[in-house]
């Protein structure tokens, strides 16, 4: 195994070549599913954001919108207000991803220092953002999800879920690179938990070799997702060594990026991973 993967970002800039990297969650809101809303303030959350960073995350993804399921959208003004000054604080030293869907957010926070754009709408909701993806050139997180947050987990239906995201990653990495953002500049996700059942979950985990077969890196954030909770019953804080079973599995196959609250224990995973398929 041992492929190694290059992701150019905002500036032209490279971060690679590795087998991996691995990006820290950083929640700037008081509804976050997983820490409550500890690192809503500022301080707190440039701290956190600090420590992830000295526990070995590549990139810091600064978010100021929860859009975990039944989650209600923020206004551009006050998402500003949260992401900004985080974002500028830590872009001094570190490599800074925005989890944005709107158009304005994400061009502030390029102007901040942003050199990533996480976008769960897949330019769905805002269209600028394409644009501004287009002429910026920051790396681009594409991810597919079914609906909005609000709504995305009422009832969430495929035909065929493998088929339907294979189709969707399509259409949309044609329109992205019609519009000029650069084919080594994108990474895609399946969008885990975004209207989807536990069984089209793992129906994408099993098979996540057909989407590493369209030839972008996969971007992958389970941290302790609710699916984790049906599947074994976990409350939210018991979900780590869940997902640090599944985040072994799937770097073993080849997905090489990995969204994450706990930096540290992902860090030993990837080790660990790394030292058991080398040279194979």
């Amino acid at each position: 195994m041992n492929r190694t993967y290059t992701w150019t970002i905002e500036g032209g800039r490279v971060l690679g070549p590795a087998p991996f990297f691995i990006a820290g969650i950083v929640n700037v809101t008081p509804d976050s599913f997983y820490d409550g809303g500890k690192n809503y303030d500022h301080q707190n959350a440039i701290a956190n954001g600090r420590m992830l960073a000295a526990k070995g995350a590549d990139i810091l993804d600064v978010g100021g919108e929860s859009t975990r399921p039944f989650s209600e959208p923020v206004s551009v003004e006050d998402e500003l207000n949260r992401v900004i000054p985080v974002i500028k604080e830590l872009a001094r030293d570190y490599i800074v991803s925005v989890d944005t869907v709107k158009s304005q957010v994400a061009l502030a926070a390029i102007e901040a220092g942003a050199s990533i754009i996480n976008d769960v709408s897949a330019f769905s909701f805002d269209p600028a953002l394409l644009e501004i993806v287009a002429d910026r050139k920051p790396g681009y997180v594409l991810m597919h999800s079914q609906g909005t947050p609000e709504k995305m987990q009422l009832s969430p239906q495929y035909d065929d879920v493998m088929e339907d995201l294979l189709s969707f990653f399509k259409k949309s990495l044609e329109k992205l690179l019609k519009a000029g953002l650069p084919e080594q500049n994108i990474v895609i996700d399946p969008g885990i938990g975004f209207g989807k059942t536990l069984e089209h979950n793992f129906e994408i985990l099993k098979n996540i070799d057909q989407l590493m077969n369209l030839g972008f890196p996969v971007y992958m954030g389970l941290s302790n997702k609710s699916l984790w909770g049906k599947l074994l019953g976990l409350e939210s804080d018991k979900r780590q060594n869940a997902t640090q079973a599944a985040t072994a599995v799937l770097a073993a196959r080849g997905v090489p990026i990995h969204r994450v609250h706990e930096v540290e224990l992902t860090c030993q995973t990837l080790k660990v991973v790394k030292a058991i398929t080398e040279g194979r």
